[in-house]
């Protein structure tokens, strides 16, 4: 006889079943998303399906928070479901500045995935709220690990974006043109002859790899600096609770890994001049290194800053 299925488990824990109302939405999203990326056109229903799943996982962390009593950052079931608010919040804010069917195709498998590692690989212990251990027991575990956290969420989904550079336009160069009169176009001044002429004005829209690349640059660039901040955060924290500004923990070196590659990035396109593809396959292999920083670390669990999985206690 087949055991019955867990409907009062889900009852008895909300937390949960949000985590998982968040996920069907999500994957609802992936489809409708790929299917209006073929078509073309920015879709509606995906936005608000997108927001709806937002909502979803605001309510799961607040109401983690309000049965914890602390922060909802504190295990790996906790911060996977953050790193998919962060990631659904800043698919939101880029498809505000730029109407695509590209951002909901290139951002929503990252907040997928991250609910779905949650909600159905995690063993049963890291999804239980546990009291903090006295280190964590500061205001700088707000502080520390949501700035940390967001600027996950944007480098990675400006790193998505990036690898979007890759496969669009392939037979066309890139050339970025500053914006003068709002995202997706330029003014080009044009003199006649004669000392005597007017100066005409013309726009030129931005192609779809050139304004990929724009948005991806200005989401890495908040998620760089966001980094930055949780870094030197996270260094007087340390100090505080351990007496050490930096001990070369595992999660610390990666972190530092991270922030080297990105400040690589940056310094390709502001210093070097570099644009379109080559900095896009710089933030492709930040994807690598936040994938190690975040979740190798944890699989090993190793360090100061492990939650603790599988091979660790």
């Amino acid at each position: 006889m087949l055991p019955p299925f867990p409907v009062p488990d889900l009852l008895n824990d909300p937390v949960l079943g949000l985590g998982l109302l968040a996920f069907g939405l999500l994957l609802l999203v992936l489809p409708l998303a790929f299917w209006s990326l073929s078509g073309g056109r920015s879709s509606t229903v995906v936005r608000l399906l997108v927001a709806a799943a937002n909502l979803a996982l605001t309510a799961q962390l607040v109401l983690r928070w309000w049965d914890s009593g602390h922060f909802p950052i504190s295990n790996l079931y906790e911060s996977l479901c953050f790193l998919a608010w962060g990631c659904t919040i800043t698919q939101l804010i880029v498809e505000r500045a730029w109407c695509s069917p590209l951002v909901p195709a290139a951002a929503t498998p990252m907040a997928l995935g991250c609910v779905a590692f949650a909600s159905f690989a995690l063993p049963d212990q890291l999804q239980q709220a546990s009291p903090l251990v006295p280190a964590l027991r500061s205001s700088w575990l707000v502080m520390h690990v949501s700035v940390i956290m967001l600027s996950y969420a944007a480098l990675l989904v400006g790193s998505l974006l990036s690898v979007g550079v890759l496969f669009t336009d392939r037979q066309q160069s890139l050339e970025l043109r500053s914006s003068s009169i709002g995202s997706g176009a330029f003014r080009q001044a044009a003199l006649a002859g004669d000392p005597g002429a007017t100066l005409n004005l013309s726009s030129s829209q931005f192609r779809v790899s050139e304004q990929l690349d724009s948005l991806s640059y200005r989401t890495i660039t908040v998620g760089f600096l966001l980094l930055s901040v949780g870094l030197v955060s996270g260094a007087v924290w340390a100090n505080e609770a351990w007496g050490s500004w930096w001990s070369w923990d595992p999660k610390e070196t990666w972190a530092l890994i991270c922030w080297l590659v990105y400040a690589a990035y940056l310094h390709t396109r502001l210093i070097r001049g570099w644009q379109g593809r080559k900095p896009a396959v710089v933030a492709a292999c930040g994807l690598v290194v936040i994938a190690v920083c975040y979740i190798g670390v944890n699989l090993l669990g190793i360090g100061l800053h492990s939650y603790g999985w599988f091979f660790g206690s």
